[in-house]
């Protein structure tokens, strides 16, 4: 099955912070570019790490209410970042990035491992090259029902399963799919509708398939081995 890339739907060209960027500098640059982290690179573009607004807040934070520093910030890192001026001393590092090459499900997983709310995006020099968030990643569900119909007869259908889509009907509205027809085995319901599921843009599957044969029961013997070395019998 084929998923869109990072590559398709990240963010080019993406703000960036040098390790001696300061603190008014950050606000600043996250202020004009309307966003609530930064990638920290090195000169060769290498990611370093990535300070976002809660880094930022958390000096502020020491700031405003000083006698709640044990409780506010209990680990060392923390506290560490509280007194930072620099993004090398206020970012997160080392960051999670991900490669541009990998496919959408598995920024997402990403995402939600590392709870974080967008990852730079690397080339296969470890240079940076975009940023990813939510929101590109789920800008797959905009995907228009008819393009995604045509995939799911093309890549299910044709290229999965080697089968026309003739003897089916597939509808997509607002990416919940509904299938409905017949086809020839029943082991092939089960397939298809699990196939459909991992199509970019898909919501739900709804299927009401139905099939001329049922193949569930039916057991492959093991195959002969035939020693050829052997002289046969007489």
């Amino acid at each position: 099955m084929r998923h869109r890339t990072v590559e398709n739907v990240m963010t080019r060209d993406p703000a960036t912070a040098t390790a001696g960027t300061g603190f008014t500098d950050l606000v600043r640059i996250m202020a004009d570019r309307r966003v609530s982290g930064l990638p920290v690179v090195d000169a060769d573009g290498r990611v370093l790490g990535v300070v976002s607004e809660a880094d930022l807040l958390a000096k502020e934070s020491v700031r405003e209410r000083p006698h709640a520093v044990p409780a506010l910030l209990r680990r060392h890192a923390e506290r560490v970042r509280s007194r930072g001026t620099t993004a090398g001393e206020l970012m997160t590092a080392p960051a999670v990035t991900v490669a541009s090459g990998a496919d959408v499900p598995h920024a997402a997983r990403l995402m939600a491992d590392h709870r974080v709310k967008r990852l730079p995006v690397v080339d296969a020099d470890g240079a940076l090259v975009g940023v990813v968030s939510r929101s590109d990643l789920l800008s797959i569900f905009t995907r228009a029902d008819d393009d995604i119909a045509e995939e799911i007869a093309h890549d299910v259908f044709h290229d999965a399963l080697g089968i026309g889509a003739d003897t089916v009907a597939i509808r997509v509205a607002g990416g919940v799919v509904e299938i409905g027809g017949q086809v020839e085995r029943r082991s092939w319901v089960d397939v298809i509708t699990a196939l459909t599921r991992r199509v970019d843009g898909v919501v739900d599957v709804r299927s009401t398939l139905t099939y001329a044969w049922d193949d569930t029961g039916v057991t492959i013997p093991e195959a002969m081995v035939v020693d050829i070395t052997r002289e046969p019998r007489r």
